[in-house]
């Protein structure tokens, strides 16, 4: 075996992380000789005890490792070590990095010039619009945007990112061969093309509850700062702030509706000193000589932000109404549909809470 392949294998037995792997190799020298070495020898290295040295005295090498290469094969993943030269160097700085880390994708030295956008998987239509439009900006401002491909803000700071043609990077808590959630497997592909999905845990790994604080370590240790969207006070997107200050990486809070559930810990992260954002220049700003010559000077363009689940005609209806006020008549000519097709999807838009009737047979959208 090479000393990558043995490296996986270390990387799927349980309870050894960078803490443990670092005190064995200061013992024994090479990754190889851990598994040579008796139970005896095992139990002298720190924090090394009975359950960890059987573990890996009972490892089946060559089984483990043909499955983990039969599912690296299949998804197309690339395998990056700690001791790679393509390992990222923001990540490699913090108190405990991934041994190993599976990649579907391409990840680039230009990545250290990240972000990472986390809040809540309940999030408002404030959040969700908000975390897209902060995930385009960035990206089109030269940022690469982090995130952990969970349901809420994760998912729409990915896809502003990719709106933006940028790049992004998904964070799972799961195998690689194990996408979660499973309605975002269309999603990570789509980031793969532009960016990558990254996973420290064996390809099979299911997401359990355990495996997300871990995951929220690299999200925060990939980034040179971490933006909260939504969050409430117990959120899990908190323990990503916790890691980003252990990290010394900059920490931001978009502020939201007082006596609002999922404003309650964004507004004490800015009670507690995070920085405000209302957009990417306030990220930008705060950054400033870490990221001088990096960024791109002109201002993008606000996204469209179209609702999800909207039919094709309500879409198509939907896009021709704005802030100010759409006669009936104007948007039955800017579709090209029947007036009667036109009502009925204004009707539906309505219902859904997304726009309001004014007088006058006008329509505009509502503040979301």
């Amino acid at each position: 075996m090479t000393e990558k392949e043995f490296l996986i294998v270390l990387n799927c037995i349980p309870d050894i992380g960078f803490i443990r792997f670092s005190n064995l190799m200061k013992r024994f020298g090479a990754v190889e000789k851990i598994f040579s070495a008796s139970k005896a020898e095992l139990e002298k290295v720190d924090q090394i005890g009975p359950k960890v040295s059987s573990a890996i005295i009972s490892c089946d090498k060559d089984k483990t490792l043909k499955g983990e290469m039969k599912l690296i094969e299949k998804c197309k993943v690339k395998v990056i070590s700690y001791f790679d030269k393509d390992y990222p160097v923001n990540l490699k700085d913090i108190y405990d990095p991934p041994i190993i880390l599976y990649v579907k994708g391409e990840l680039t030295a230009e990545d250290k010039y990240s972000i990472g956008i986390v809040g809540s998987r309940r999030a408002s239509r404030y959040g969700l619009q908000t975390s897209e439009r902060l995930g385009y900006e960035l990206a089109a401002r030269g940022m690469a945007v982090v995130s952990g491909l969970a349901r809420g803000i994760d998912a729409a700071g990915h896809k502003g990112a990719l709106k933006a043609k940028g790049r992004t990077i998904a964070v799972l808590g799961s195998g690689l061969a194990n996408i979660y959630p499973e309605e975002h497997a269309g999603l990570a592909e789509e980031i793969s093309r532009n960016g990558a999905v990254v996973s420290e845990f064996p390809m099979a790994m299911e997401p359990y509850k355990d495996n997300f604080p871990r995951r929220n370590r690299i999200i925060s240790g990939l980034s040179l700062g971490v933006v909260v969207v939504e969050a409430a006070k117990n959120s899990g997107a908190l323990i990503t702030t916790d890691f980003a200050l252990e990290q010394g990486r900059e920490l931001f809070a978009v502020p939201g509706q007082a006596r609002t559930a999922t404003a309650a810990g964004t507004n004490m992260l800015i009670r507690q000193g995070a920085k405000l954002v209302e957009s990417a220049d306030d990220v930008i700003e705060e950054l400033g000589d870490v990221i001088k010559g990096h960024m791109k000077t002109e201002r993008p363009e606000e996204p469209e932000h179209i609702p999800e689940g909207l039919g094709r005609q309500e879409e198509d209806v939907f896009v021709r109404l704005s802030g100010t006020p759409v006669n009936i008549d104007e948007i039955v000519d800017g579709t090209g549909l029947p007036v009667a097709e036109v009502m009925h999807s204004l009707t539906k838009l309505e219902l859904k809470g997304i726009i309001a009737q004014l007088p006058g047979k006008s329509y505009v959208r509502k503040s979301l």
